[in-house]
């Protein structure tokens, strides 16, 4: 059996996950923790539930979504999972930052690994995870699909009634569009939506909302 938690972290307020079987073998997605108090947060609930963390996946790389890779690297030496298509964005991701929040917040990012593509599957213990391609918000934007389970984490390419934004760099809104009509909206109507910021939702509600 699988089990996911949800924290909520840092100013943008995103959401990250982690994945983990009864035998507590576990993957994190996006891992946003940016203040010490919510890093040992992080920490403490791996610690308590005896967790092994093994991956590290990036559904694409803006800081908001990498703030506590860092400190995955020197805790359980994890390095990032991204895209090629977006290590543009995780080798810049101080300078969006500053862009998009007119502030420098500490941010250090660790070696990585760009070794995730569409089809890719990704097994740790129980969890068994397809990668999707799905640029838009970024050009290397991806979700991760427990087919299984029928849970989508889909990052910032859809939200609840909503989608990414696309007028940071390497935003398309017609690529966003195109990932969401022809890599989303073909699952099952009641996968699970779990986004980057916000509550969950289902692919049969964001087509009803979407009218497609």
């Amino acid at each position: 059996m699988l089990h996911i938690k949800n924290f909520i972290f840092n100013h943008i307020e995103e959401n990250t996950y982690i994945i983990y079987d009864d035998l507590g073998e576990a993957v994190i997605i996006d891992c946003g923790a940016c203040s010490p108090e919510e890093m040992a947060e992080m920490q403490n609930f791996i610690q308590v539930n005896k967790l092994t963390p093994r991956r590290h996946l990036l559904t694409h790389a803006h800081f908001d979504h990498i703030f506590g890779a860092q400190m995955l690297y020197d805790k359980y030496n994890l390095k990032p999972e991204l895209s090629a298509e977006d290590e543009y964005n995780y080798r810049n991701a101080e300078l969006f930052m500053q862009m998009f929040i007119h502030r420098a917040l500490p941010l250090q990012t660790p070696p990585y690994i760009a070794n995730l593509s569409d089809g890719k599957e990704i097994e740790v213990g129980e969890i068994k995870l397809k990668v999707i391609f799905t640029p838009g918000h970024t050009a290397g934007g991806l979700c991760f699909f427990l087919s299984k389970e029928k849970l989508l984490f889909s990052g910032d390419t859809i939200f609840c009634n909503s989608t990414g934004r696309t007028d940071l760099p390497g935003g398309n809104y017609k690529e966003l569009r195109h990932s969401i009509e022809e890599k989303i909206f073909v699952l099952p109507l009641d996968t699970v939506i779990l986004p980057g910021h916000g509550s969950r939702t289902t692919v049969g509600d964001e087509i009803r909302f979407y009218g497609a």
